[in-house]
Formats: structure tokens, C-alpha cells, sequence
């Protein structure tokens, strides 16, 4: 299978375009651990449940919550590119609960 791109500006990983065409300001993205499972960034205080506490490593990811695209922030912000580094299940699962509890807590 050939890696999918999504579209960056510069080497921002806040401009992403994701592959479905989400953004930032349309139904946004959300920072994400190696998993793809959604973070807490709230360092120092309890990790509400189903959120992944901040990595210590800073290896941060950037996960489209409309369709699973996961993308890596290192590679974007050295490269000045967006491939689709893995994909992963949002409509069900601790996935999905995950980025209902992040949208509740306005993370």
C-alpha cells in the first residue's frame, strides 16, 4: 500500500489537512501517544481514565478524530511532510471513548 500524505504548512503540525480533509478548525485533531490514543496535557495532575498521561519523551502524534489518520509530529517538524504513519479505529472501542472524554474536558 502506498503511504498516504496529508497536506502540511512548513513544518507546523497545526496546519495539517488530514487525507479526509479535516483541520484544525473544522472538527479538529487532537495530540496523541505512539498508539494513537489521545493525551492528557495536563502534566502533574491525575490522567482522567482513557486518556494517556503526556509521553515523558515528548514523542507526541497528531490523531484525526474523523477518520483514524494518525501522523507523526517528529517527522513533520523535521521533514516538512505528513505521511500517514498508522490508522486506527475512532467509531467504537477505547479509541472512541477517548476522544469523547477529550472533547468533554475541552483539552
Amino acid at each position: 500500500m502506498d503511504t498516504e500524505f496529508a497536506d502540511v504548512i512548513g513544518h507546523d503540525v497545526t496546519t495539517i489537512t488530514c487525507v479526509c480533509g479535516n483541520t484544525v478548525s473544522k472538527e479538529g485533531l487532537i495530540q496523541a501517544n505512539s498508539q494513537g490514543v489521545p493525551v492528557y496535557a495536563e502534566v502533574g495532575t491525575p490522567v482522567p481514565a482513557g486518556l494517556a498521561p503526556w509521553p515523558e519523551d515528548e514523542d507526541l502524534y497528531t490523531l484525526c478524530p474523523s477518520c483514524g489518520r494518525v501522523y507523526h509530529d517528529t517527522v513533520i517538524e523535521e521533514t516538512g511532510t505528513a505521511p500517514v504513519a498508522f490508522q486506527i479505529d475512532v467509531a467504537e472501542g477505547p479509541i472512541a471513548e477517548a476522544i469523547r472524554v477529550h472533547w468533554e474536558l475541552g483539552t
